[in-house]
């Protein structure tokens, strides 16, 4: 799954300006950390489900996504 993430989605979102990151992936639970634009996105759970369907549809495999965001760190400051 890693591999899949790093290889085949990765490159798609970054295109965008987006970024993802594995974090893990146990039990059809996958957890991703999604960065850059992808961090602020408002249609992040569209882009959610349109990854879970990439992967059904070429592994073969039904996976949640349990997608946590980071923000830059300068977006922490007042």
């Amino acid at each position: 799954m890693k591999n899949y993430i790093e290889s085949i989605i990765k490159p798609k979102l970054q295109g965008d300006g987006g970024e993802i990151d594995f974090v893990s992936y146990e039990d059809g639970i996958l957890t991703v950390l999604l960065q850059g634009e992808c961090s602020k996105c408002l249609i992040v759970d569209r882009c959610i489900a349109w990854i879970e369907s990439e992967i059904l549809r070429d592994m073969g495999e039904q996976v949640k996504i349990v997608a946590h965001k980071k923000k830059p760190f300068f977006w922490d400051k007042n």
